[in-house]
């Protein structure tokens, strides 16, 4: 079941849980003009996408969490990457500044939602750029790449929003991916997983383990002891399995031939 309110959004009432909120947004017709850096562009099947865009986004609700559905952007072909349009800090939500200008009509929608669910907002000014796509948070702790899509300026606006709010800001070179998390993401336990050839520098991080699949990068942690991941990573599931968590596993293959991972389908409400 979904309803709408006021704001345009569509919320999907038929989950049992009430804490976990993820917001989403339809793929765009025009998916097949998406940005591209580091990976030949290949067709994009319009139909398949919708259909594995639907199969991600029953696979949280079938995992507890609500989903919010933001209002398409038609006219932005990347829109479906919501993750990279804001991320949230407890109860306050900063706007990006899209690396590529061709995003930047991203984060309207994105403002909406998030204002529709309360939170604080704050933006991020050009000349500052930084995608969401390039902040991983893990406890206190906040890593941002400084990648094609994200400058120093971006990522100290970003320090100045949410180190009073008591996060540590961390910087990563990344020039062998498009996002620091296509090149890396947390376990539950704080553990950083990553493809070695897309990591520049593995030695950042406290406690690193190396996956086999440039595709097993990007983990969602649905809860303590489940991960949600791409189906395209066969052993980099049975590497996690081998460690303990029970595994989710999506097609996305669509949305990985322009460079999106799981992560970026969605943004988390914890």
């Amino acid at each position: 079941m979904t309803t709408s309110g006021d704001s345009g959004l569509r919320v999907d009432t038929t989950s049992t849980g009430t804490a976990r909120r993820a917001l989403v947004r339809r793929p765009a017709d025009s998916l097949a003009e998406g940005q591209i850096t580091h990976i030949e562009r290949l067709p994009i099947d319009l139909d398949l996408a919708r259909a594995q865009w639907a199969g991600y986004v029953a696979a949280l609700r079938q995992e507890g969490w609500i989903t919010t559905e933001v209002d398409p952007a038609p006219d932005q072909p990347d829109s479906v990457f919501i993750e990279d349009a804001v991320i949230l800090f407890g109860g306050t939500a900063v706007l990006s500044s899209p690396g590529a200008p061709s995003r930047r009509g991203e984060t309207a929608g994105a403002e909406a939602a998030v204002r529709a669910l309360g939170l604080t907002v704050r933006r991020l000014d050009l000349p500052g750029t930084l995608d969401g796509g390039d902040v991983l948070k893990v406890g206190a702790t906040v890593y941002v790449g400084q990648s094609l899509r994200t400058n120093a300026e971006g990522a100290a606006q970003l320090a100045a929003i949410v180190e009073p709010l008591g996060y540590t800001v961390v910087l990563v070179p990344v020039t062998r991916a498009l996002h620091l998390k296509t090149a890396i993401t947390a376990l539950p336990d704080g553990t950083i997983i990553g493809h070695p050839p897309l990591v520049d520098d593995p030695g950042l991080f406290e406690r690193f383990v190396p996956v086999p699949e440039a595709e097993g990068t990007a983990v969602i942690v649905l809860d303590e002891h489940t991960l949600l991941m791409s189906a395209a990573a066969p052993r980099t599931t049975e590497l996690l399995t081998g460690l303990g968590y029970r595994v989710v596993t999506v097609d996305i293959t669509e949305f990985e031939k322009l460079e999106g991972c799981v992560t970026c389908l969605s943004v988390r409400v914890r």
